[in-house]
């Protein structure tokens, strides 16, 4: 065999580290949706920052050829009654609503038949939240879900088994799913809903979050600085009236938009179909302080988590931590690359790319102790193998005498805290291949409670390859998703096999690091 066959060789499906039964759905898809971690997108009109950037249908068309199954439409008053879609009270472009709807409708179930999740965020007076109502009824048709499945009034959600090839939206409701039921043929046309809701000002990542906050000066960082022991904001109470054209209102079934209080307050007066939108910055400090109160939130109800405001820029904060406590719906800026972007398609990947992941046993349970801080109980300890082969195509490197490459590779898991390992091999000086005789040890035996995280099945792999040009000061990142549990027939594992599905991987090869000491592997 010559050596560009052995290549082709190595990079056909024969050699892939994937499982191939995984690259089909596989999960059971008969649970309740709240029992899935669902791929969620955030802003998705948008392709650039959030500021000043364009709003492009691209991002829709994009976001589902992705695999995503929740998409968000930021819906304001547009001229001549024509909603329009764009980041509210910015510079960002505009495209109109009715545009959206038929890409939507174009690419919806290209790459997955679940349901896709519409959640708007609406800004619309009545009158033209009855033209919203009326794009979704006739550009989507049968494919947008109008009523319950079945004839019986439900008690729990439905499965993405029962609601393949239908699009749900999410929003604001008047009155309960069961009024909705009752009202059912019923001409609602003209008709305009009222509800009161409770604003805390002093939680301002609860605040719309369409409206990004702006940057505080430095003379202002400055001032702030000089007082010793500030007094704890108060929290001002206000009520905002909403009203809510019935038309739109109706078309709410299993997603309702419902707001946040506490966690006492969801068990005692949430529905099974209302969901939370939660931000980051308050999402991250439940879930540090009430780990697993979170979890057992999410094993009853949906909850989404999206970014802070002050993300102008479009960047992503670590999904992990909110996966980790069973947040169903982690929104990203998809336009944004990166690591966050890359535990995203790692994770979603998996089960066929159909967008929806079924999580552990242990996130679904209602009587589940499990604290991502405070991983407890017994798990036998598993050895990973992992044997480096070769590496091609590497770039010269400016910083070695002989212009060639000094690659090494480095291995990072993610998951829960306790499971955070980074491990990297030897140099290979002024090699542009790794050498057949380097083997890279990993064992896990010494790091008995990330066996939790692997056992519990709760994370993503990405083997991602990194080619940092210094001189340039750029770098261009080349990212292949995949998960690890696809490499039973690859890699050594002593053990159970069921230990270590779905751990995050990061193979990277850096240049220009040839000073950098060896670790002990």
């Amino acid at each position: 065999m010559s050596f560009e066959g052995f290549l082709r060789y190595m990079n056909s499906k024969d050699c892939l580290i994937y499982k191939r039964a995984h690259t089909i759905v596989y999960q059971n898809m008969s649970y309740p949706l709240r029992d899935y971690f669902i791929s969620s997108s955030h802003n998705t009109y948008l392709i650039s920052d959030q500021l000043i950037g364009p709003s492009h249908l691209w991002g829709y068309s994009s976001a589902l050829m992705k695999g995503c199954r929740c998409l968000e439409i930021d819906c304001w008053d547009g001229p001549q009654n024509d909603p329009i879609v764009y980041h509210g009270h910015t510079l960002t472009s505009k495209i109109t609503f009715r545009t959206v709807i038929e890409v939507i409708d174009k690419y919806a179930f290209v790459v997955s038949d679940y349901p896709l999740v519409l959640s708007l965020e609406n800004h619309c007076s009545p009158k033209q939240q009855e033209v919203m109502a009326d794009y979704l009824e006739t550009i989507l048709g049968d494919k947008l879900l109008t009523t319950i499945i079945g004839d019986m009034f439900p008690t729990d959600l439905p499965s993405p088994e029962a609601l393949k090839f239908k699009i749900l939206v999410k929003n604001k409701k008047v009155g309960t799913l069961e009024e909705t039921v009752l009202r059912r043929g019923l001409d609602s046309h003209g008709e305009i809903g009222e509800f009161v809701e409770e604003v805390e000002q002093s939680e301002d990542d609860d605040a719309d979050e369409s409206t990004p906050a702006p940057p505080k000066s430095p003379l202002l960082k400055r001032r702030n600085a000089v007082k010793r022991s500030p007094p704890p904001p108060r929290k001002k109470r206000k009520v905002k009236k909403i009203k809510l054209a019935m038309e739109l209102s109706e078309l709410v079934i299993y997603t309702k938009a419902e707001k946040f209080k506490s966690f006492e307050h969801s068990r005692a007066n949430q529905k099974f179909y209302e969901m939370n939108s939660i931000g980051e910055v308050k999402a991250r400090k439940l879930a540090k302080q009430t780990a697993n109160e979170f979890v057992l939130h999410t094993a009853k109800f949906i909850t989404r988590i999206y970014p802070k405001g002050t993300r102008a820029t479009s960047s992503n904060y670590n999904p992990q931590e909110f996966w980790n406590v069973g947040c169903q719906m982690v929104a990203l800026n998809f336009q944004t690359p990166g690591l966050q972007m890359e535990l995203q398609n790692g994770k979603f990947m998996d089960n066929g790319s159909c967008g929806y992941l079924l999580k552990p046993e242990f996130m679904r349970s209602s009587t589940t102790q499990f604290n991502p801080y405070n991983v407890t109980g017994n798990h036998n300890p598993v050895t990973l193998s992992i044997r480096l082969i070769s590496g091609y195509q590497l770039p010269p490197s400016n910083l070695s005498r002989t212009n060639k490459a000094d690659p090494l590779v480095q291995i990072e898991i993610h998951g829960v805290p306790e499971d955070q390992v980074k491990q990297q091999t030897c140099v290979i000086k002024s090699n542009d291949i790794l050498s057949q005789r380097q083997f890279l040890y990993l064992s896990l035996g010494q790091l008995e409670q990330n066996i939790m995280l692997r056992k519990n099945e709760i994370s993503s792999v990405v083997k991602k390859v990194l080619l940092s040009h210094i001189k340039k000061k750029t770098s261009i990142t080349y990212y292949e998703p995949a998960q690890f549990h696809n490499v039973w027939e690859k890699i050594n594992i002593n053990g159970k096999v069921n230990k270590i599905e779905k751990t995050v991987l990061y193979i990277t090869i850096k240049l220009g690091q040839k000073n950098k000491p060896c670790s002990s592997l």
